[in-house]
């Protein structure tokens, strides 16, 4: 059943995506910047970005100091990617509270269809601006508390004297990697659907984190799914970035450019950017797939509200 909906989730977006293909193909150039920034700040070596080698250093220190062994692979490579990712995060920062909130904003207020007046685009970049602040500190305090546990269960595991077989080490690193890649997979699943329905209902700060995580309540699967359909192919475009324009310059070990390597990273980019363009789109027809449907059983005695009973539209059901 949840693969079947997420299916008729991804059509009915594809629909939509055609059906206001130019709109959303000119929107797809204000996020342009954003793409590209995302695309370099991959790119980049450790050597070209100071302070990603200070990064990677002290989450080594970090890791050794409450007891974790660094010395096996699986964990270097773990620091050095998570080192990779919070110093694309930090570059990337300013496009993100630019052009990507502004493309969303232009998306969300094109499909928000279902209010008698539609609320301005100052109003939805106001509510989705302040989601975004609080998705942040969602998102921090998630990689937070996941190091955390992690951190004490290790220590319980070193005090036990488990860490003398390598296989153990193995096993309990691959259970921690797997619940922190699912505390992470939700949280960026809670904080996308925050700011589509911050957009739609142009309220947003903590009560929209809130009413995403009821939103997606028995639908964590189909979340799940679709978001997994587009970081693949995220993760494919920015491999694309890295084997067609990155290699180049690194290959040929010149910074000039050349012309018809930039307009392919143009392209590539540019690619990048419809692909976050429809993941917008696809977080809207999700929304609205299991948006509540109204009230039933209200009845009204003396101003008072005697009882009230929210009715939740079925995926299948909205779809159709």
């Amino acid at each position: 059943m949840g693969r079947s909906t997420t299916i008729m989730i991804i059509r009915k977006s594809i629909h939509t995506f055609l059906q206001n293909y130019n709109y959303f193909t000119y929107t797809s150039l204000l996020a342009l910047p954003f793409s590209t920034s995302i695309l370099l700040s991959s790119s980049l070596s450790p050597d070209s970005i100071p302070f990603q080698n200070t990064i990677h250093f002290r989450l080594r220190s970090l890791f050794v100091a409450v007891g974790i062994p660094t010395s096996y692979g699986l964990f270097s490579i773990f620091s050095l990617k998570l080192s990779q990712t919070i110093t694309s995060s930090i570059l990337v920062l300013p496009f993100t509270f630019s052009f990507l909130l502004i493309t969303k904003t232009f998306i969300i207020e094109h499909l928000n269809n279902h209010h008698k007046r539609p609320p301005s685009f100052a109003r939805i970049f106001n509510s989705i601006l302040q989601t975004q602040l609080w998705n942040s500190i969602l998102f921090i305090s998630a990689n937070s508390t996941s190091f955390c546990i992690l951190f004490i269960a290790f220590n319980c595991l070193e005090n036990l004297k488990l860490f003398s077989s390598s296989t153990l080490v193995l096993l309990f690193s691959m259970i921690g990697g797997i619940t922190y890649s699912i505390v992470i997979a939700n949280s960026m699943i809670i904080c996308n659907i925050a700011l589509v329905l911050s957009g739609m209902e142009s309220k947003g700060g903590f009560m929209s984190l809130i009413k995403a995580c009821v939103l997606i309540k028995r639908r964590t699967t189909t979340a799940l799914s679709l978001a997994l359909y587009i970081s693949i192919i995220l993760a494919g475009i920015e491999a694309l970035f890295q084997f067609r324009v990155a290699r180049f310059y690194v290959n040929t070990e010149t910074s000039k450019p050349s012309t018809l390597v930039l307009l392919e990273g143009v392209l590539i980019a540019y690619l990048y950017s419809l692909i976050i363009t429809f993941d917008t789109v696809t977080s809207c027809v999700f929304y609205k797939s299991c948006k509540l449907a109204g009230s039933k059983n209200v009845f009204y005695e003396e101003g008072r509200i005697h009882g009230y009973f929210l009715e939740v539209k079925s995926e299948e059901e909205d779809l159709q």
